[in-house]
C-alpha cells in the first residue's frame, strides 16, 4: 500500500533496517479505529517484508488507540465509509466473515517470523487495549490507562484480544477487567502481567528502540523458532513440546552448519 492510502486510513508506515514501525496517526480524535484501519493494518501484514524482525505498533500524538471510532457506531453515519453499524444489515455468516477480516489486521502481529512491540502512551482503550494485546511485548509510558469497554457498550471483545489478556493475567483477572470494564494503569498493568515495563512518557522512544535493538542482535532464526516454541507451549503436552523443541533445534544446527 502507498503512503497516501495508508494516511487515508488513520496509519504511517516506515521500515528501518529490520525494524518496521506502525503508527496510528488519527492525532485528532486520539487514534480511534475504524474498519478501514483495520483493513489496511491486514494488509500491511501480508505485505511486511521477509527481512523484518521486530514491528512496533506505536500511536501519533498523546494516546495511543482510544478504541473504536464512535461515529463507527452511528447507523445514521453519511461518510460513505464502511461502519460497524453496517454488520447490522447483513446476515449472521456475513457479519462472521466481516469481523473474520477485521481480525486479520490484529493477528499479523502474533506471526513468529518477527516479535512485534505495542509502545503505549495515554489510552488505551477497547480496541486500543487488543491492538497492544496482539503484540507480543507491551512497553507502557506511565501515564498509560488501559480498559477494555467493550462490556460497558453492550459488546463483547472481537478484535482478538480475549486469549492474550488470559494469557497474561489469568481468567479471574482478565473476567474482572473486562466485566467491569475498569481502566488499568501504567504500574498496575506491569505489576499483574499486562505490560513489560512502564517508564516515563518521555523515555518511551527510547526504551523501545532498545528493546528492538536487543531483539534483532541474535540470529533471526533462533529468535523466530523461540517465539513459535513458546506461543503455543501452555496448550501442549510435555511430550509435544519436547518435540518441538528438538525438531527446532535440529533446524537450528542445519542453519548454522550452513
Amino acid at each position: 500500500m502507498d503512503a497516501d492510502t495508508l494516511l487515508a486510513a488513520g496509519l504511517r508506515y516506515d521500515v528501518a533496517g529490520p525494524v518496521a514501525t506502525i503508527t496510528l496517526h488519527r492525532p485528532d480524535v486520539r487514534n480511534a479505529q475504524t474498519p478501514a484501519m483495520w483493513r489496511a493494518l491486514a494488509d500491511l501484514g501480508r505485505a511486511l517484508p521477509a527481512d523484518v524482525r521486530v514491528v512496533v505498533v506505536n500511536g501519533e500524538g498523546r494516546s495511543f488507540s482510544a478504541g473504536l471510532d464512535r461515529a463507527m457506531l452511528d447507523p445514521g453515519n453519511t461518510s460513505g465509509a464502511e461502519s460497524v453499524a453496517g454488520l447490522l444489515a447483513l446476515s449472521d455468516e456475513e457479519v462472521s466473515a466481516t469481523i473474520d477480516a477485521y481480525q486479520q489486521g490484529f493477528t499479523f502481529l502474533r506471526d513468529p517470523r518477527f516479535v512485534s512491540i505495542a509502545a503505549v502512551q495515554g489510552h488505551a482503550i477497547g480496541a486500543g487495549l487488543q491492538l497492544a494485546l496482539s503484540c507480543d511485548l507491551r512497553v507502557l509510558a506511565d501515564d498509560a490507562q488501559l480498559c477494555m469497554k467493550e462490556v460497558a457498550l453492550g459488546l463483547v471483545p472481537d478484535l482478538t484480544g480475549t486469549k492474550p489478556l488470559v494469557e497474561c493475567v489469568g481468567y479471574a483477572r482478565a473476567l474482572e477487567i473486562c466485566a467491569t470494564a475498569r481502566t488499568v494503569g501504567a504500574q498496575e498493568a506491569v505489576q499483574i502481567g499486562l505490560a513489560l515495563t512502564a517508564v516515563p512518557a518521555t523515555e518511551l522512544e527510547a526504551t523501545v528502540a532498545d528493546l528492538a535493538g536487543a531483539l534483532t542482535a541474535p540470529m533471526a532464526g533462533a529468535v523466530s523458532e523461540t517465539k513459535a516454541l513458546l506461543q503455543g507451549a501452555a496448550d501442549r503436552s510435555l511430550d509435544d513440546q519436547r518435540r518441538l523443541e528438538r525438531e527446532a533445534q535440529t533446524r537450528r544446527f542445519r542453519e548454522l552448519a550452513g
